[in-house]
């Protein structure tokens, strides 16, 4: 593996490495070390509470998670990520690295390690997971003002949007600069990114991938978030992954595709004759039981409740259906061999490593504890009640106590990450808002 990172380093004359970790949001942490240091260590060492960091740089007690002498990690690189930083003035290298003890068993708060846990559940059983991500993003004016709402930016007409765009190719190619400089990224940064279209929302974009091995597809979806903010700082205008940045706007998810091969990779939802597998149906009978013991995993914010909500191309409830984008989760229509199942509840502001593994933990307890599903919704899942936490403070509340999950995604993982998830929570209470000082101020 040292001469695979070597020989690219060589080749492409890189002169910084930028050492990342993914923490439990799904930011970027580590250091930036020129090559030859980098090269001489070998490894990356963190304090193992990186991984604890809130959106907003906080830290819960993390005694009870990583002891009270908050001790280093080790953190390897992994040679199958290094890419390009296709942005960066001279050439610099990125490399995503795995969490460590230091008897090399994996760290257990790790959002990579915990993908990796569960992947190796299907190992043992001679699975492998097919996953293909959809990834939903606002280009917005910029601003410094929080308090202000979010503005479509100007493209190259000089005018915001009017009105809602979906799908036109004309509202993308007034953004042409922005996303041929960010194909170009793409490209150089190895992220194999396929479809571009335009979303329902004034400025809402959607990218898909090409399908593959979830921590890869992970990897990928991690480095292109970044990518896209990137692109859109040098284009002076922001991009958001929020779930809901616009109050009368749909907001954005990460629709996740998957299927599930065997050892001769075929795809064991179907059967021999190309009907469906009794697998099929376990699987999603587990993902209609546990996504609601699961949601900080798919929607981790306040904000991320904000858009399920009926009617605005969000989710309200796990009902399943064929070829229907009403339901939670949908069937698209296709042939046997590539018979799969979306999961369209996550947002897409989701850590991508824990969604992944979330929603794969979830079909795979349903096909090991044999769960039948509910019969397909055929009508509006919109008209059926709603099945999935209100808020963040209830869906907390569920995960902690799903035994079955604690098992499969590990109970120390389980207790930080919901630690991490009170104390947003806890400060984002702290917090009045405008409609409270526009309503309350004078009238109550």
């Amino acid at each position: 593996m040292a001469s695979l990172l070597d020989s690219f380093l060589a080749q492409h004359r890189i002169h910084e490495v930028e050492c990342v970790i993914p923490d439990m949001t799904g930011i970027a942490r580590g250091k930036i070390l020129p090559r030859d240091l980098f090269q001489a260590a070998g490894e990356m060492r963190l304090p193992k509470s990186v991984l604890l960091n809130t959106v907003n740089g906080q830290q819960p007690d993390n005694g009870p998670f990583v002891g009270d002498t908050d001790p280093d990690m080790v953190c390897v690189p992994d040679a199958a990520t290094v890419r390009l930083v296709p942005w960066a003035a001279e050439p610099v290298a990125v490399v995503i690295h795995d969490c460590q003890e230091w008897d090399g068993s994996p760290v257990a708060l790790s959002p990579r390690g915990v993908l990796r846990r569960v992947l190796k559940l299907y190992e043992e059983r001679g699975w492998k997971p097919i996953v293909a991500p959809e990834m939903e993003f606002y280009l917005v004016a910029r601003q410094q003002n929080p308090h202000e709402p979010l503005q479509p930016p100007l493209g190259r007409t000089g005018k915001p949007e009017a009105g809602r765009q979906s799908y036109s190719i004309d509202a993308v190619n007034d953004f042409d600069p922005f996303f041929m400089e960010l194909s170009n990224f793409c490209e150089l940064h190895q992220l194999g990114v396929e479809t571009l279209i335009h979303e329902a929302g004034p400025g809402q974009m959607e990218i898909n991938f090409s399908h593959g091995e979830p921590l890869e597809l992970a990897d990928r979806v991690f480095l292109f978030k970044r990518t896209v903010r990137e692109t859109a700082l040098r284009h002076n205008i922001f991009a958001t992954f929020m779930a809901k940045p616009m109050e009368a706007e749909p907001g954005s998810a990460m629709h996740i595709h998957q299927s599930i091969h065997d050892d001769q990779e075929r795809n064991i939802f179907s059967q021999p004759d190309g009907s469906a597998s009794p697998l099929f149906a376990h699987y999603i009978a587990g993902l209609q039981t546990y996504i609601p013991q699961l949601m900080p995993m798919f929607a981790p914010y306040v904000n991320s409740y904000r858009r399920l909500a009926p009617f605005m191309s969000a989710p309200i409830n796990v009902r399943w259906g064929y070829d229907n984008r009403t339901c939670g989760i949908r069937v698209p229509k296709s042939g046997p061999a590539a018979r799969r199942v979306e999961n369209r509840v996550p947002g897409v502001d989701v850590n991508p490593y824990l969604a992944m593994a979330a929603t794969l933990a979830c079909g795979y307890l349903g096909m090991e504890q044999r769960l039948t599903p509910s019969e397909p919704t055929t009508d509006s899942a919109w008209n059926v009640a709603h099945e999935l936490p209100r808020h963040l403070e209830d869906a907390i509340e569920r995960m902690r106590a799903c035994a079955p999950m604690r098992e499969v995604l590990g109970d120390s993982f389980v207790d930080a990450f919901c630690a991490v998830k009170e104390l947003e929570y806890a400060t984002y209470n702290r917090v009045i808002s405008s409609w409270e000082r526009e309503h309350l101020l004078l009238l109550v």
